[in-house]
């Protein structure tokens, strides 16, 4: 098994070198990871669909094997829904060290290669390696080496994706899942993003991909025709987004050591709500899509924050804060209906509800939370 060390030689520029190059931008995505991690380390699991979670009525899935996904068994699904989707689905208590371990024999490889890395959670990043520190001709050698360099020294895959900007290098490593690398290159991006459904746009979840259809936008090229006025008139801010991926287009910089400071989900529904009874089905989805991308994470929070959007597109925040550390699905469940209930009857329709959880604190061990999860 070789070794992740590795020794770095680095070139520096002068102020008559030319202009920065096209950047060249790696997204590694490994494949299933928690259910992949849990078939590596117990044979018995390979070939069988196995779920990452727990099986009780209030359980979630946080991860599921590619066997497991033939039946549309995926994460963040309640593990009742998922049991009857796959009636042999198997339930494997999750193991976060073991996946934070993991986690940090992957990141040592990265570094290897550049210093510019965004952690995005456990099993994902993205990489600038348009000045790497070990350089091997091109990107995509670097992204099939370090592809390498993953299944021999942790025994799983991970699929790549190389492009000149983050958005296509995403959409790259999802091009050919599992283990798979794919390029994007300048030429091809306009092209590639045109023949895209929105639903498959990274910032563009289902109810946002219904309204686009709504207006017969169904792929990139008619995102393309649309003006960045209509846009932002329809979208709000994200229509500057949207503006510019349809046309391959995203300058945002790979953040090295990006500090998070919140994790937020919401949902724009295709019928606004009115009644206290619709709440609690709307909102069950986002806290369970929620907690996975918690339990991913290495800080703990205290703060819970709902938004409500109304149909004139008036919006609201109501917050509440915990003396300890949130450890349990449920306390944010719980907290956000609180939060909730003095608002109903609602003055207007509701269109967007989102939860968020902040102030981390990332000296607390979370183990709690990990073990809360595994009980669930």
């Amino acid at each position: 098994m070789a070794s992740a060390l590795c020794y770095h030689l680095v070139i520096m520029q002068s102020e008559s070198d030319p202009a920065p190059r096209t950047r060249r931008i790696i997204h590694i995505d490994m494949d299933a990871f928690f259910a992949s991690v849990e078939q590596r380390d117990n044979p018995a699991l390979r070939g069988l669909p196995v779920a990452v979670g727990s099986a009780r009525e209030r359980g979630v899935v946080a991860a599921a094997s590619y066997e497991a996904r033939k039946f549309g068994v995926h994460s963040a699904m309640a593990s009742v829904t998922a049991r009857r989707k796959c009636p042999e689905l198997i339930f494997v208590p999750p193991r976060f060290d073991v996946y934070r371990a993991v986690s940090q024999q992957i990141q040592a490889i990265f570094a290897c290669y550049t210093p510019l890395i965004q952690p995005l959670s456990l099993d994902e990043a993205h990489l600038d390696v348009t000045e790497p520190l070990l350089d091997r001709g091109s990107a995509t050698a670097i992204a099939r080496e370090i592809k390498d360099r993953i299944r021999e020294e942790t025994g799983l895959t991970a699929s790549a994706g190389v492009s000149y900007n983050k958005f296509l290098a995403k959409l790259a490593s999802d091009h050919r899942k599992p283990d798979g690398l794919f390029v994007i290159t300048p030429r091809m991006g306009a092209a590639f993003v045109e023949t895209l459904p929105v639903s498959k746009f990274h910032g563009i979840g289902p109810a946002t991909a219904a309204r686009m259809n709504e207006f017969g936008i169904h792929t990139g090229g008619d995102l393309r025709q649309q003006t960045r006025a209509f846009l932002t008139a329809h979208f709000g801010k994200a229509g500057d987004y949207y503006f510019a991926a349809a046309r391959g287009e995203d300058d945002r910089p790979v953040v090295a050591d990006r500090q998070r400071k919140s994790f937020g989900v919401e949902t724009t529904f295709q019928r606004d709500l009115l009644a206290w009874n619709e709440i609690l089905p709307a909102l069950a989805p986002l806290v369970s899509k929620l907690w996975i991308t918690y339990s991913r994470a290495e800080l703990v929070a205290r703060t819970v924050t709902i938004k409500v959007k109304y149909d004139d597109f008036h919006q609201i925040t109501r917050s509440r804060s915990c003396a300890t550390p949130i450890a349990e699905q449920v306390t944010i469940e719980q907290i956000s209906l609180d939060l909730l209930r003095p608002l109903f009857p609602p003055p207007r329709g509701v269109r967007l509800l989102g939860v968020t959880l902040s102030n981390f604190d990332n000296a607390i061990e979370p183990a709690s939370r990990q073990m809360s999860l595994i009980l669930a």
